[in-house]
């Protein structure tokens, strides 16, 4: 093990070094996949208490320390209960950047004379649908995947596998259509499925984001999906990806970040986090009311 420096009797190695930067870099993840929710008050609460744990250890206050040991040692399985669905959702971030979340990993790598399926496809039936829906102020929730079916999601509705098409997206959104409340899955050129219902996001949103974009905000945070939303208040197009949106989009725009997503182009410059955007529209509003 090699030294790099000493601090007293403290002797720091790379390998030290290494595990701070980890550690590190675990408590940046954990912060931002609380950050926005109660959960974040929850766990400051949690370290609170574990930092105390320490220092009263190190100062030898037996019964304190042995008062809050006591707390520490189911404090383990009560922070699973309470942080459950932020467990699950960490768990979900790290299993789809890894390169075995690919469902055919071992049909594309392992067995390498066999073809990857394109995830190209023409867009045209989800842009023209889209433009038909906002302009009768249809509400409509697309989810569109490049790398999975997202078979969870999909089989929570019901099952179509059909072929990607104009008529049919509008029929499925007809305000009369058994179909029409909640998400259609698009992957590979087919709707999977239709009707699918989609995780809802805990974080807070601006006021004027409804249930649909808090599903798709929900969803993006759950998968690496793109989603349009198109608003049957106001008929505008959103799109959000990895919980965070593009608000009130033109439809060549829909065009570019669709075409850049399935081409594995960088997007996510693109999107704006729900904070930045509630401070533009104060902004805005304050800049309006001044003129």
């Amino acid at each position: 093990m090699s030294l790099l420096f000493k601090i007293g009797f403290l002797e720091i190695s790379i390998v030290n070094m290494i595990d701070i930067a980890l550690v590190a870099a675990l408590l940046y993840q954990i912060y931002k996949l609380l950050k926005g929710s109660v959960a974040i008050k929850i766990f400051l609460g949690f370290l609170s208490i574990y930092l105390i744990y320490l220092l009263v250890g190190a100062l030898r206050m037996e019964l304190l320390s042995s008062i809050l040991g006591q707390f520490m040692g189911v404090g383990v399985i009560a922070a699973i209960i309470i942080f459950a669905p932020e467990i699950r959702k960490f768990l979900l971030l790290i299993g789809r950047t890894s390169f075995l979340s690919d469902e055919n990993f071992i049909k594309n790598y392992l067995f390498f004379w066999k073809k990857r399926a394109s995830t190209n496809f023409s867009i045209n039936p989800i842009i023209d649908a889209a433009k038909t829906l906002a302009g009768g102020n249809t509400g409509a929730l697309m989810v569109i995947s490049k790398s999975t079916e997202l078979k969870f999601y999909a089989e929570s509705g019901d099952i179509l596998d059909a072929d990607l098409s104009k008529r049919l997206l509008i029929s499925i959104f007809n305000k009369y259509s058994p179909l029409h409340d909640g998400a259609v899955i698009i992957h590979g050129g087919k709707i999977k499925a239709a009707r699918c219902i989609l995780p809802v996001t805990e974080r807070e949103v601006p006021a004027q984001f409804g249930l649909r974009h808090r599903a798709a905000i929900g969803m993006s945070e759950a998968t690496d999906a793109l989603i349009l939303i198109v608003s049957e208040e106001t008929g505008q197009v959103s799109m959000a990806k990895n919980g965070k949106v593009i608000h009130n989009m033109s439809f060549q725009d829909v065009r570019e970040t669709l075409n850049a997503y399935l081409h594995n182009e960088e997007v996510d410059s693109r999107f704006e986090n729900l904070e930045s955007y509630e401070t533009m529209k104060k902004r805005k509003m304050a800049m309006t009311s001044k003129s």
